[in-house]
Parts: structure tokens; C-alpha cells; sequence
């Protein structure tokens, strides 16, 4: 197992950084310098693996295909809920994931689909066995609408959780960030859990609730 690059881990450790600035900090669009607000879009520099904050503007230069020309990809703005996704304890464990949170999304440059989970140091990679990806994603057809490099599947599986999401990666590194920001001692503490969940209740607020064929799902 490695750490995620380090160009990746700095999102992760942004929301820290932020705090600790103060709140009078500023964050600015990354390819213009135009001063951002705190919710706002990210591209991802797909050589690099580097995401980029991106404002407004520069959102929509390059929220059409074939812009960045292969090097930048707009993280998409959609986020979703499956349901009925099927992935039981034997297939977790097949997956070799040592704790109950973790993210997979296809890397272009890896030529694979890759597991990272959360940690207190940051996100770390695990190896992944492709046959057992391949039995997730045949029970699951709705894994088939994942943008590669930009979106990813999120699995919660703690304190009985069995929830999965269809998310940006930037929600993952984000999330890696709640963890390392309030993380203490050797179990974490209650306060890290509680802003866990909160994470997902905001995730929750914003998301499409879909099946695993990737059908909406009827109210």
C-alpha cells in the first residue's frame, strides 16, 4: 500500500489550512487568480494528478468535451445515491480494504481502476484485485456511467453504513480531509465520526437518489 501523490493529498489537507488561516482567508481560481467562494468548481490536471481550483469563468471554458485538449478534465457537479447497490461482505472483503471508507475510480494514467481509502495521514492506495472490480461492476451496471479520473465510487460502510455514492473526486479528497483535520488519538475520537456523518448528510441533500442500473429512483 502508498500514499496517494502528494499533489492530490494537498486538496485533502486544504480544509485545515483554510481554518487555520483565519477567516478573512481568501481562495483564488488557480489558472486566473480571480478570488473564488469557499464552494466552487475543481479541474483536474490529469497528467499531474493535481486538482486545480477553478472559479466560475474557467468552469465553463472547460465544461465541454475535448477542452484542456487531455491535459485538464472539469470535475463533474453531480453527485448520486445508489439504493439497491450490491456489494456484501464477501465482496468487500475481496477488495482487501482495511477500513470502512474508501473510493475507486478508474486512472487513466494506471490503465486500472484504483482504491484509496481514508487515513489519518491522508488518502493511502490499496491493490485491487481486477476480477473482483469486475464482479462489483457486473452486479452494478450503474458503475458503467463513471467518468474516468473525475468521478468515483464512495462506499460507507461504518458503524453499519452500507451506503454508496457516485461522486466527483474532489467529495473524496475532501472527505480525506475531514478525517486528517479532526482525527485524535488511535480510534479517531467521537468528534471525527460525528463530522463523517455530517459530511454525508450534506452529501446526502445534494444527491440524486439512483438504482443500480442507473435509473433515477421514484419517490
Amino acid at each position: 500500500m502508498s500514499q496517494a501523490p502528494s499533489r492530490l493529498r494537498e486538496l485533502a489537507s486544504r480544509p485545515a489550512r483554510v481554518a487555520q488561516a483565519g477567516p478573512e482567508a481568501e481562495e483564488r481560481c488557480e489558472l486566473c487568480t480571480e478570488t473564488i467562494p469557499p464552494k466552487h468548481r475543481h479541474l483536474l490536471d490529469v497528467r499531474e494528478r493535481r486538482l486545480l481550483c477553478a472559479c466560475q469563468a474557467c468552469s465553463i471554458l472547460f465544461d465541454h468535451s475535448g477542452a484542456g485538449g487531455g491535459h485538464y478534465r472539469l470535475l463533474p457537479d453531480r453527485s448520486y445515491y445508489v439504493e439497491d447497490f450490491e456489494l456484501d461482505d464477501l465482496v468487500w472483503q475481496g477488495l482487501r480494504i482495511p477500513v470502512d471508507l474508501a473510493f475507486f475510480f478508474h486512472s487513466s494514467a494506471a490503465g486500472c481502476v484504483t482504491a484509496f481509502y481514508p487515513a489519518p495521514v491522508g488518502a493511502t492506495e490499496s491493490l485491487l484485485e481486477l476480477e473482483t472490480w469486475e464482479e462489483l461492476a457486473a452486479g452494478n451496471p450503474v458503475l458503467e456511467q463513471l467518468e474516468p479520473d473525475v468521478e468515483a465510487l464512495l462506499v460507507n460502510r461504518t458503524r453499519e453504513a452500507r451506503e454508496h455514492w457516485l461522486v466527483p473526486v474532489d467529495r473524496c479528497y475532501a472527505l480525506v480531509g475531514v478525517i486528517r483535520s479532526h482525527w485524535r488519538g488511535f480510534g479517531g475520537g467521537a468528534e471525527v465520526w460525528n463530522e463523517v456523518d455530517r459530511f454525508f448528510a450534506e452529501l446526502r441533500r445534494g444527491a440524486t437518489v439512483v438504482t443500480k442500473l442507473g435509473k433515477e429512483a421514484r419517490a
